[in-house]
């Protein structure tokens, strides 16, 4: 699989304007908890009746931030100020939303999915972090344009899991 280096890092060197709230890419950059109004194109929307019914035949992915945590440059090892409670089974890539994105973190989130993709071409990959967050929407619009198939934005995110009555699980970083 091919994957462009340069789509890859879209909005990782493109600073967002003083008072803009999207960068020249088209990503978000400033006010990350707002109502999203529009599809991360090309990455997919999700329903969460879809994604409730995935269980394991899908890679989820948790980009919101470690609030308060301290990430060793040296070893990608995070070291956290509280527990962090999301979707069983998925991975948490911290930061990995924001725009511009640190490529320190990014690579290893694009690493990952794409030897995962390698496994599994036909299962769905879904982002996510909290509902009316535009950090999901900035990573599942990154993977896409990297041209990583089949990846999905689950829009309700944590929150939506949660309200659904579904248990929500402790997870830690993986490294970067």
């Amino acid at each position: 699989m091919l994957l462009h280096a340069g789509l890859s890092l879209a909005g990782a060197t493109t600073a967002c304007a003083d008072e803009a709230l999207f960068d020249a890419e088209g990503y978000r950059c400033a006010r990350y908890r707002s109502v999203v109004d529009r599809l991360p194109d090309p990455a997919r929307r999700i329903a969460l009746a879809e994604a409730l019914m995935l269980g394991s035949q899908g890679l989820f992915i948790d980009v919101l931030p470690a609030e308060g945590a301290l990430r060793d440059a040296h070893s990608g090892q995070w070291r956290l100020a509280e527990a962090h409670q999301s979707i069983p089974g998925a991975l948490w890539f911290p930061e990995t939303g924001r725009a511009p994105v640190d490529p320190a973190l990014w690579q290893p989130l694009l690493r990952h999915t794409a030897r995962w993709r390698q496994d599994h071409p036909a299962w769905p990959i879904a982002v996510f972090c909290r509902a009316d967050c535009w950090m999901s929407w900035n990573a599942a619009r990154r993977l896409a344009r990297a041209g990583l198939p089949g990846v999905f934005w689950l829009a309700e995110g944590i929150d939506g899991w949660h309200d659904a009555g579904r248990a929500l699980a402790e997870l830690v970083p993986e490294a970067a």
